[in-house]
């Protein structure tokens, strides 16, 4: 199946980041689940996940984007209105790296090694 980009934030990306999210406002953060589910405008079975590992695990965030979700996730709980701007700017960050284009070419196989589509010009 020939997918999109697009799709690869959708369907791995925006699940990863706010996992990630959700585990540094409940482990470092203290906030409850119910909590963390309004602010990443997910259910809280789905932050339950998110937290246990058994969602969103199979696209590897960056290393050294660690720092810029900690980051945005102080100013998610500094500015809660804006969360979703937030969110927003970090798959924004992402967009056009190595790591989505390695994910596209593994989840669509017809994807040619030499594609670059998913890398900023």
């Amino acid at each position: 199946m020939k997918l999109m980009p697009q799709e690869i934030e959708v369907w791995y990306i925006i699940p990863t980041l706010r996992r990630e999210l959700a585990r540094i406002f409940i482990n470092v953060h203290h906030l409850s689940q119910k909590d963390a589910a309004a602010l990443l405008g997910v259910t809280e079975a789905a932050v339950s996940h998110y937290v246990k590992l058994k969602r969103a695990t199979e696209f590897k965030l960056p290393k050294e984007f660690a720092d810029q979700i900690k980051k945005t996730a102080e100013k998610i709980l500094a500015d809660k209105e804006n969360a979703m701007k937030y969110i927003y700017n970090l798959t924004l960050s992402l967009r056009g790296s190595e790591t989505v284009c390695q994910m596209h070419k593994k989840q669509d196989k017809t994807v040619p090694h030499e594609c670059r589509v998913c890398m900023k010009e």
